[in-house]
């Protein structure tokens, strides 16, 4: 069996977008293993896909520094690998990438276009300059090594069974739609007033709202929002990261920020609307498989302001994601919604 690291450490929603990715790779080309090397929480992101072994990186004990990075390498030469794909392209995957040219074996890297990207924030010039999706970045790694790989950018809906203690709530005959309403930036994430007004019409609906991700401040929040609104229940805390596939895999629709619940729907085959601020889905990171239409944006001359939302958007003093209304995102919803019966 012809072997092939791939390598890509975090962050969250782009380790999904590579699981995507791989998914159609080992389809295409079924005379190849797969060694995933990533952090333990998105195993997951992996299991029950064809050929895929995961093997956990833990840079903060075993494979901390160099020489923790020199025992992974040793770890992966066990495999007996015939390449390896660095969809990572940072400071450990470069190392570790190293010690396998030092071998003479063949690396794929990830072109990560810093140079468009920053070319389109500094000049706005998203209208011209429409950078090709992630996905396809992550795919053309694989075939710089001779690799066929055609990519779908199709969603192919799952069928995973709902967690045991939301099956009663899921034998109800409404809509479920989950909801993520947070990120990682500050600039990627709808107000939490607006979002509690798309909560409170979506529930006026009838509506089952499930939420999902975050750390402990989050999940006060949304067991807040739970307590509020009758039809709304938090996931945080209260399930695996398997378990939420399995419970986006059984919604109708998924609502997320430029963050990782939109990857995760995607994993699943859940049509995702999902709300733009200081970002933009033409710069790449939109999930795979999902529209352009169901994109919830202003459209404003200052925008995109950072590739990652880590800068604010200087949009006549207003953020891009302050720009955004619950009506817009509660007719992209319906609108969704009447598509999907």
């Amino acid at each position: 069996m012809n072997r092939i690291i791939v390598t890509r450490f975090s962050a969250m929603g782009d380790v999904a977008m590579t699981a995507s990715v791989i998914e159609e790779f080992v389809e295409q080309n079924r005379d190849v293993e797969i060694i995933m090397v990533s952090r333990t929480h998105f195993a997951d992101f992996f299991k029950g896909i064809p050929r895929v072994k995961f093997h956990e990186i833990k840079p903060k004990s075993t494979h901390k520094g160099l020489i923790g990075l020199i025992k992974l390498y040793i770890e992966l030469l066990k495999y007996k690998p015939a390449t390896l794909v660095d969809l990572h392209n940072n400071l450990r995957s470069k190392f570790i990438r190293f010690f396998f040219k030092l071998s003479n074996q063949p690396v794929g890297i990830l072109n990560k276009r810093r140079k468009e990207k920053k070319f389109i924030i500094n000049h706005k010039s998203i209208k011209c300059n429409k950078l090709p999706l992630v996905t396809e970045a992550y795919a053309d790694t694989f075939r710089t090594l001779g690799y066929a790989l055609n990519l779908s950018h199709k969603l192919h809906r799952k069928s995973r069974p709902i967690p045991e203690n939301l099956r009663e709530i899921f034998s109800k005959e409404t809509s479920f739609i989950g909801i993520a309403p947070f990120a990682q930036h500050i600039y990627k994430v709808l107000p939490e007033e607006k979002m509690s007004r798309i909560i409170a019409q979506l529930n006026q609906k009838g509506y089952t709202i499930v939420l999902f991700g975050g750390g402990k401040e989050e999940k006060l929040k949304t067991e807040a929002w739970a307590e509020k609104y009758s039809n709304t229940i938090s996931t945080i805390g209260k399930h695996s990261l398997s378990e939420e596939l399995d419970i986006i895999a059984n919604l109708n629709v998924m609502i997320s920020m430029d963050s990782s619940g939109m990857h995760m729907a995607s994993l699943v085959g859940t049509k995702c609307v999902s709300i733009w601020g200081a970002t933009h889905p033409k710069i790449g990171f939109l999930g795979y498989g999902q529209s352009l239409e169901n994109c919830v944006q202003v459209e404003h001359p200052s925008r995109p302001s950072s590739i990652y939302g880590n800068k604010p958007c200087d949009c006549d003093g207003v953020e891009a994601i302050d720009l955004v209304s619950p009506e817009m995102v509660m007719e992209k919803v319906e609108e969704v919604l009447l598509k999907n019966k």
